[in-house]
């Protein structure tokens, strides 16, 4: 018999969903929430020049079901990112991540994300200005290296040199970041994995919470990441095939209450977009996320059609629903058995 999983409160950072651009919205979140109670989840980055002079509640606010939330930070003044810290710990967050990962030329030119990592007293001043300005968990999420510099060293150097500053938590990406050469979608796909350099940092750092990130598609490719590091962060795999989600609380967490029923969840997205839609959001800034709920399922693609068609978006959401469903249930009844 195997022992029991810790507890969730234990392992804070256990499991996480990526925090991804265009995707991992207020909307997504709470879709992902219903599916886990507690994966760890992720906003998009938000950098500091937008919250210390854009629209705070668009950026912050979160529904409260989403806990436990962090925020992603993007930036790279010490002050700046220290005020923004004070916000996230007055929004209710539960954690505040700096990005040292992105290897975009937006980014790049804003002197922060992938490139960070080159400068790693900069990276620790910044981790020291935000720890002293708030007391929730401050993180921080980086490559392996930057272009072509491979050698373990220099994400040692980096960990042991922000670890000085107080951080106590690394998200590690395990592939290069190019700068140069590749779009963001290619520095996700392109660069090899190299996990054994995660794997490595724990070993040599072994009071940190050293977490993983990349390639990770599957509950057996997490469940045997957890048997060298404290975390897994599953990015993509997530977001396009989000049922992926609805057995972690039980593997990952020792949860044994019920998985949640598809179609339950289903509904009760519903809800939500006509209560965000009674707010001024159109219901498919919402549904987007959820398009991905019936993978692999007779009647799949024609319900994402519908879900999709932009000839709907003037009905509501549940007449939408209602169209929806009937496609599906119509296949599943049609499918030889």
């Amino acid at each position: 018999m195997t022992a029991a999983l810790p507890r969730p409160t234990q392992d804070p950072w256990r499991l996480s969903v990526a925090p991804m651009m265009d995707w991992t919205d207020r909307h997504c979140r709470y879709f992902h929430r219903l599916l886990s109670r507690h994966t760890r989840l992720y906003t998009e980055m938000v950098t500091t020049g937008a919250l210390l002079h854009g629209d705070v509640p668009r950026h912050l606010d979160f529904n409260e079901e989403e806990h436990p939330v962090a925020l992603q930070l993007g930036g790279s003044e010490p002050h700046d990112l220290a005020a923004c810290a004070r916000l996230a710990q007055q929004w209710g967050y539960d954690e505040v991540n700096l990005n040292c990962g992105c290897p975009s030329e937006r980014v790049q030119r804003g002197a922060f994300g992938a490139c960070l990592m080159s400068e790693p007293l900069l990276v620790a001043d910044c981790v020291k200005a935000m720890r002293d300005a708030v007391d929730i968990p401050v993180t921080v999420k980086h490559r392996i290296g930057i272009d072509k510099v491979e050698s373990y060293d220099f994400v040692r150097d980096f960990v042991g040199t922000v670890a000085q500053a107080g951080c106590e938590v690394f998200v590690v990406h395990a592939r290069n970041a190019w700068l140069k050469g590749l779009s963001p979608k290619e520095n996700r796909e392109v660069p090899p994995l190299r996990y054994e350099l995660v794997h490595r940092l724990k070993r040599e750092f072994p009071r940190l919470t050293i977490a993983i990130n990349g390639g990770l598609g599957d509950d057996d490719a997490i469940a045997a990441q957890l048997q060298h590091l404290d975390g897994a962060m599953i990015g993509r795999e997530a977001y396009h095939n989000p049922w992926v989600m609805a057995t972690w609380d039980a593997r990952f967490f020792g949860d044994e209450r019920a998985i949640p029923d598809r179609e339950a969840v289903e509904e009760e997205m519903v809800r939500y977009c006509e209560r965000e839609a009674a707010r001024g959001v159109p219901w498919p800034h919402v549904a987007r996320h959820m398009l991905g709920l019936r993978n692999g399922l007779p009647g799949a693609r024609r319900w994402r059609q519908v879900w999709s068609d932009h000839r709907l978006k003037g009905e509501p959401a549940s007449a939408v629903y209602r169209q929806a469903r009937s496609y599906s249930q119509a296949s599943s009844v049609n499918t030889p058995r």
